[in-house]
């Protein structure tokens, strides 16, 4: 026996020899040795007591083996040393243990990230990269610990995505749902920062711990139920997340009307759910990181399920998430960083802490982590999860799905992205700026299997209060119906409101309640109203005007009405038979009788030496008395021959100028008086003002205006206003009434030709419905009034109950005060031109310097303007003597006709001009001729001087006349 269990001991020795030799000579060459590699030591600290430890760890062990099978003739590889951690505890001493016994240079991992800061320190005390994939919570900043570096995107695009979505589909307030640890604390602060960027407002914030039980969840969801917000956020495992979503199924808070989102926390699991949870989370939508499809992903999928089927025979092999996939391309990502480096010595050195005592975990330094840590960051290559790309030590963000549960798993709707928000898919094509916009994406189906969106809130009845009045009924009236006894609910302001619910696209119930005390009366004023919304009321519905004050303690829509407040008068035109001449003031009636005088004077002086014999209208000694009103008789009777002197002439041009604007401004000034007819109305201590009872107007007047309280009267309907301004205030009624523009173009329509309005508009906001501070509800009502306005209801609305005498109200009519007479200093620049003119004409007219000056600018201009058509002639002359290239020559008709042209040019003096001028001047001219042309022009000079000289002694003979 001895001797055959040493045979079978030798047996086995030597089939161990055996195959250890097959062994090598299969992964040598030929034979030979196994080329030598720099080996790189890496440690990984993963949770052995997870199905995500376990999947992580094949992760990592796949791209290990994966990658140098690809690149088998790299001189560097990764020694991959796994320590398995459960608890904290063991993950802090697995950390230790890989950095001070084991030396590696990097650590990837762990899952569990509690004792960040231990780490963190170090990690950068061994100058050893720490590497995460699935750390997303709060860090040390990359410039403090640069040893430090996640894969996994940061919480804020996530939780900005979150409020995209809220934004998209007009939800305006959320509760948050999360698992009570650090983590979730984390993302709280990071999506509530989110939602108030986006005008979020996160209503209540509900923690649950990891091992909460039933109840205690199931009591907290009927809290929930109870709350008007009907928005839910969900940031929790998914152990924890899958029991709260088999309990919210139980008390119907998974059915119509409820909107329910997830983030990544479970979105990244759930092809790991079970179909019972999934049937009760049919109608969620989810975010998750997207993971763009390829081949490599898909073969890789594959391989992945077949090795975790043989490791885990009892997994059904559907746990592949994100993290798996992270794990992945973070060891390639490694090893190409291991291969740059090349091979160098990987030791460590010793700190100079250690030897001086004061470092507590005396651990050494790397010499190769330094190096590593530089180079992994500048990795950029594609992966299994699309580009890798380290920004500031941390996953470059990347997009992600937005994911709709249905009953057989879920469905990918749409993608929201950092720089272009909701998309309906990738790439982004045209794109330029950030959306907010879900109507493109893929249709949606919501919890309760239905398609229609929920409005966030309960859809519930709500009690509408409405203020009883005594007058202007027209925009609110509560009669009682004599058949039922019951209140009738009436007026501008209810139709306006009924409009609204129709334009809304959900449904409300709603019960309209009197604001009345147990006689039936009303219970108070309008700020009285307003403070029971959120006791007795729900909302409030009315002529309610919009103020700063009042919001404080209400929200209010956008304003369905007018705005403005005015002043009412009495429409007083006083009868006077003098008012055409109040277009102007006195001043300017005495300058323009002034300015008449003085130019008839003028033209007396001018026209003095006119000789008797001229035929003018009116003898000469009828002229003086004419002259005198002549600028008026001018304007009647434009004969030229009125005046004789030619700078008479010039006074009449300057004359007509000046009556020509001030006609025109009297007659402009004098229609504005019988068109306008306003009364500057100022508040005196003489008047009595009037508003209407219960309304903030008499606080404004108090306040704002500063206006006596003893001076104020109320009064509550139309007649009442009516019966005070008649009376006026010194019969105990009232001189103005101060009230809003609806009320006051209601009272207009009755009364149009006794009142008008007066006085500039106070500003308000116009009419709206008042809601509960923070209400979701006044964002959808707003949108419904601007839709009531535009297409035409409103002014149906107003014809019903104002009638057709009901028009818009012009606030310019407002502002326009009694057109003030014109002055003289409005028109002192005419008159000052007027003036200069008429200086002007008698110093040319009347003194010996202005008589020169004038004979040399004459005969400069005869002389310019007989040279130009001397030149004329001159060319003409030549063509006669010298004929053109074509052989033709002008005839004599021609020639006559050009000599007959030219001294009519020239016949341009003027009657008045000296005899001795002139003739000096054209005997000037012909002596240039004749010293300059030959001698036929001679000829033509000589008939041109005797036509001229004719000329001369004619008008000579008129003058001596």
């Amino acid at each position: 026996m001895i001797r055959i269990k040493g045979f079978v001991s030798l047996a086995y020795f030597i089939f161990y020899l055996v195959l250890k030799v097959g062994a090598a000579a299969a992964d040598g060459t030929n034979g030979t040795a196994e080329p030598a590699h720099f080996s790189v030591r890496v440690g990984a600290v993963l949770d052995s007591n997870s199905s995500m430890g376990a999947a992580e760890d094949l992760c990592i062990s796949m791209a290990h083996s994966d990658f140098y099978a690809l690149h088998p003739d790299y001189r560097t590889r990764i020694d991959l040393l796994r320590k398995y951690a459960g608890d904290e505890l063991d993950v802090a001493s697995a950390v230790l243990e890989l950095i001070k016994n084991e030396e590696v240079h990097s650590i990837l991992g762990p899952q569990t990230w509690t004792e960040d800061k231990f780490i963190v320190e170090l990690g950068a005390k061994a100058c050893v990269p720490f590497i995460s994939f699935t750390h997303r919570g709060h860090c040390p900043s990359y410039t403090q610990s640069p040893y430090f570096i996640r894969i996994a995107p940061d919480d804020s695009s996530q939780a900005n995505a979150l409020a995209s979505l809220c934004q998209g589909f007009e939800w305006h307030t959320a509760i948050f749902l999360y698992e009570d640890t650090d983590r979730g604390s984390q993302f709280l602060s990071k999506l509530n920062k989110a939602f108030q960027e986006a005008d979020i407002w996160l209503e209540h914030v509900v923690s649950f711990s990891t091992s909460a039980e039933d109840r205690q969840i199931m009591k907290e969801l009927k809290k929930l139920r109870a709350m008007e917000t009907r928005v839910f956020v969900v940031h929790m495992n998914v152990v924890l997340g899958s029991r709260l979503f088999r309990l919210a199924k139980r008390v119907r808070m998974m059915s119509e009307g409820y909107a329910w989102l997830i983030t990544d926390r479970l979105g990244n699991f759930m092809n790991s759910i079970d179909s019972a949870v999934i049937d009760s989370m049919e109608g969620v939508l989810g975010l998750r990181p997207h993971v763009p499809k390829s081949k490599n992903l898909d073969n890789f999928r594959t391989r992945w399920e077949k090795n975790m089927l043989m490791m885990k025979p009892e997994t059904t092999g559907r746990e592949l998430n994100v993290y798996c996939l992270w794990a992945y391309d973070t060891v390639w990502a490694l090893a190409m960083a291991v291969e740059k480096i090349g091979p160098v010595n990987p030791g460590f050195l010793e700190s100079k802490n250690s030897k001086k005592g004061n470092d507590s975990f005396n651990v050494r330094v790397s010499q190769f982590g330094r190096e590593l840590l530089r180079e992994f960051q500048n990795i950029i290559f594609e992966g299994l999860t699309g580009n890798f790309h380290l920004v500031h030590g941390q996953l470059n963000p990347s997009s992600l799905e937005i994911f709709n549960v249905h009953e057989t798993g879920d469905r990918t709707i749409g993608y929201w992205t950092p720089h272009g928000g909701i998309t309906p898919k990738l790439p982004l094509t045209g794109k330029l700026s950030y959306s907010t916009s879900v109507k493109e994406l893929k249709s949606i189906i919501w919890p309760g299997d239905s398609v229609k969106q929920p409005q966030g809130f309960a859809i519930r009845r709500l009690n509408v209060g409405v203020p009883k009045k005594d007058g202007f009924t027209e925009f609110v009236y509560i009669p009682k119906d004599p058949q039922t006894n019951q209140n009738k609910f009436t007026g501008f302001s209810i139709d306006v409101f009924r409009s609204v619910l129709e334009k809304l696209n959900f449904r409300i119930d709603i019960e309209f309640i009197p604001f009345t005390n147990e006689s039936g009366l009303s219970n108070g004023t309008y700020n009285d109203l307003l403070h029971h919304i959120g006791k007795d009321f729900d909302i409030v519905v009315g002529d309610t005007t919009i103020l700063a004050d009042r919001a404080k303690y209400v929200d209010f829509t956008l304003p369905y009405s007018e705005s403005g407040i005015v002043v009412v008068v009495k429409d007083e035109k006083k009868k006077d038979m003098w008012i055409f001449v109040k277009p102007f003031r006195w001043d300017l009636w005495l300058t323009i009788i002034s300015t008449c005088t003085f130019i008839g004077i003028v033209l007396r002086i001018l026209e003095h030496r006119a000789n008797k014999d001229s035929d003018s209208v009116k003898p000469h000694k009828e002229q003086p008395g004419l002259l005198f009103w002549f600028p008026i008789a001018a304007l009647a009777f434009p004969e030229k021959n009125m005046v004789v002197n030619r700078w008479s002439r010039f006074v009449l041009v300057v004359w007509l100028f000046m009556a020509y604007i001030i006609m025109q401004s009297y007659t402009a000034n004098l229609s504005a008086m019988f068109t306008v007819d306003q009364l500057d109305f100022r508040f005196s201590n003489d008047y009595n003002i009037g508003c209407q009872k219960g309304s903030f107007v008499k606080d404004f007047l108090i306040d704002r205006l500063h206006v006596s309280e003893s001076k104020i009267k109320e009064y509550s309907s139309i007649d009442e206003y009516q019966d005070a301004m008649t009376k006026g205030s010194k019969n105990g009624g009232i001189d103005a009434i101060f009230d809003e523009i609806p009320y006051m173009k209601l009272f207009l329509d009755r009364y149009d030709s006794d009142y008008k309005i007066v006085g500039p508009t106070y500003r308000t906001d116009g009419f709206g419905f008042a809601f509960p501070l923070e209400s979701p509800l006044v964002v959808n009502f707003s949108r419904a009034i601007l839709a009531v306005t535009e297409d035409g209801n409103m002014t149906a609305l107003e014809l019903k109950n104002f009638g057709p005498k009901y028009s818009s109200y012009n606030q310019s009519d407002s502002i326009n005060k009694r057109s003030q007479g014109l002055t003289a200093f409005n028109f002192g620049g005419l008159f000052i031109i007027i003036a200069s003119a008429l200086m002007f004409a008698l110093f040319c007219s009347e003194t010996s310097v202005g008589r020169r000056l004038t004979d040399m600018v004459t005969q400069y201009s005869h002389r310019c303007f007989f040279f130009l058509s001397f030149r004329g002639s001159e060319s003409r002359v030549k063509s006669l003597d010298d004929p053109d290239v074509s052989g033709d020559s002008s005839t004599e008709d021609e020639q006559d006709s050009n000599d007959s042209d030219q001294l009519n040019l020239d016949d341009s003096s003027r009657p008045d001009m000296d005899n001795e001028s002139d003739e000096r001047n054209v005997n000037t001219l012909v002596g240039d001729g004749q010293e300059n042309q030959t001698d036929q022009q001679s000829n033509f000079m000589r008939e041109v001087q005797l036509s001229e000289q004719k000329n001369i002694d004619v008008s000579a003979s008129q003058i001596s006349s």
